[in-house]
């Protein structure tokens, strides 16, 4: 064997044996690595979000507030801009005023000048009555007498019985007019005055809805529309976090579920606040199914292992604590 075969050889049993070195160094990096790693639980953190919206399609006239920014309960959020509910009230008081006066009059009666009329107008359907009745005795007497014929005694009888009917009528105009109108014309007059208040009063909430406030205290977490934008009944305008309704939600398996039962507390840990550790007590336990069940393979004796979905609060508020965050358990 020549002296560049032997070399060549060489050269390739070194690079062999230097690759299987590489490979078992690897192999018990990653063998050692295993051992000592530490199995953990993974959680995430969540909150409770609101959706703030309105009763009313409007068009969004200003924001009072920007995302990210802290409010309290009651605190105004934006101003809406409705024309159309601006026409509707406007509608509604003059409905309400017209209705108002109706009650008014009902109740008051017919003015002095209305009753004086009315008095004048009877006393003279009186003054004719008298004339009618002296005018048809004049006429019978001189038709038993047989002056006159059955013709004009007839006439006399027909328009004193006419004036008759015509003093009844005016001194009943007259009554009414002192009396005023019936109890069930106030009646009438007062339920449609109800009615008209109590459509001021839808009109006047649906106003108030133009200025849409916090119901709770809390961060803006996102706002959907922008500024000048037409958003419909019941549309979602922005998103409100209830910083002080906080949890976090772990997955655990059934063999540590005697680790997390409700009412349990336990440590964990918060990369993104540098590894703080916090003290969570576990406020309720869900089953998450079937789907979510660990099948075990029936020839090594082992039994399906079920999933379940813990809740846990923190003991104390964690600042700058926020929704999404890992939170990890270390077994």
């Amino acid at each position: 064997m020549s002296k560049k075969n032997k070399k060549e050889n060489v050269n390739i049993a070194i690079a062999f044996v230097v690759l299987l070195a590489i490979v078992l160094i690897i192999t018990l990096i990653g063998v050692f690595s295993m051992k000592s790693g530490e199995e953990i639980i993974q959680g995430e953190v969540e909150y409770t979000e609101l959706r703030i919206s309105g009763k009313l399609p409007a068009r969004i006239d200003k924001f009072l507030v920007k995302e990210g920014a802290y409010v309290k309960e009651g605190d105004s959020l934006v101003i809406l801009d409705s024309p159309e509910i601006e026409a509707k009230m406007k509608q509604a008081r003059a409905a309400e005023k017209a209705a108002s006066a109706l009650n008014q009059k009902a109740n008051k009666g017919a003015s002095e000048e209305q009753i004086k009329a009315a008095y004048e107008m009877w006393q003279k359907a009186q003054a004719g009555l008298e004339v009618a009745q002296k005018t048809y005795e004049r006429v019978q007497s001189l038709y038993e007498k047989e002056v006159v014929p059955a013709q004009k005694r007839d006439e006399a009888e027909a328009n004193y019985k006419a004036m008759q009917a015509t003093e009844q009528a005016a001194k009943s105009q007259y009554e009414m007019a002192v009396k005023g109108a019936s109890e069930e014309e106030k009646d009438a007059a007062l339920a449609q005055l109800n009615r008209a208040k109590g459509a001021v009063a839808e009109v006047r909430s649906y106003m108030s809805e133009t200025i849409l406030t916090s119901p709770i205290s809390g961060k803006i977490a996102e706002i959907f529309p922008q500024r000048g934008e037409l958003v419909g009944s019941g549309a979602p305008i922005m998103n409100i976090i209830d910083t002080a309704d906080v949890w976090v939600t772990f997955n655990i398996r059934e063999a540590d579920y005697s680790r997390f039962m409700e009412g349990t507390t336990f440590n964990a840990i918060i990369p993104a606040l540098e590894n703080k550790e916090v003290v969570l007590t576990v406020s309720s336990v869900k089953d998450l199914g079937s789907f979510a069940a660990w099948k075990a393979t029936k020839v090594t004796g082992e039994f399906d292992s079920k999933t379940f979905e813990i809740k846990a609060v923190p003991n104390d508020r964690i600042e700058g604590l926020i929704g999404g965050m890992s939170v990890i358990i270390k077994k």
